[in-house]
């Protein structure tokens, strides 16, 4: 082989080799870039499922915090539903009693008033003495019968809210029937203090008559 065919031949396989290193050297960064992309992705990725898990994490908080809410309301709407049913019961009756009590006043209401307006008709001053024992008679018949009558009313409503018009009932609170009470207060008063003070003025006009 003449010198020029080995200086050609040499050029040829240094530039094979130049191009091989260049081929290698492509390769690897290639190579290189791949792997960046991958690992930039699996951070992301990564990221991303940080994000998804603190996510849920919220969610399932939240989750527990409104069905503890949810627990809390049942318990209290259970509670609230007893007490209240209860109560409505027992307002129920309590209206029907009063309802009840309050007709049975009125009743009492009327006949006292009978009572007082027949014992205020009797007038001890006009009788004569011809019609002296019978009036006597018919008055103290009359306030007999209106005793009769307070005592039976006051053993009546002596268990319930109005026993205390008689002295013998319950203490309760003052209502806004003001004048209902004032005026029962008064016919207590008037019903347990004067009877006895009109009888007794009674029999002693049948005495003075008799002298």
């Amino acid at each position: 082989m003449t010198e020029e065919a080995l200086y050609r031949h040499q050029i040829k396989v240094g530039s094979r080799q130049l191009e091989m290193s260049h081929d290698n050297y492509v390769g690897e960064s290639v190579l290189s870039d791949d792997y960046e992309n991958q690992l930039r992705e699996s951070q992301a990725r990564l990221h991303q499922l940080q994000a998804e898990q603190q996510e849920l994490e919220r969610l399932a908080q939240e989750l527990e915090e409104l069905n503890s809410k949810k627990r809390i309301f049942l318990s209290s709407q259970v509670e609230i539903t007893e007490k209240l049913s209860n109560a409505v019961t027992l307002i129920d009756r309590e209206l029907l009693a009063m309802r009840t009590e309050l007709h049975e006043l009125e009743q009492c209401r009327h006949a006292f008033d009978n009572r007082l307006k027949k014992i205020a008709k009797f007038d001890p001053e006009s009788w004569t003495r011809d019609n002296l024992k019978l009036n006597l008679e018919k008055a103290i018949g009359v306030i007999d019968q209106a005793t009769d009558e307070y005592e039976q009313a006051a053993q009546h409503f002596a268990s319930m809210r109005s026993g205390e018009i008689f002295g013998t009932g319950r203490r309760r609170k003052p209502t806004m029937h003001a004048e209902t009470g004032e005026f029962l207060a008064q016919l207590k008063n008037g019903l347990a203090f004067n009877l006895p003070i009109i009888t007794l003025a009674l029999v002693a006009m049948v005495l003075y008559y008799l002298k």
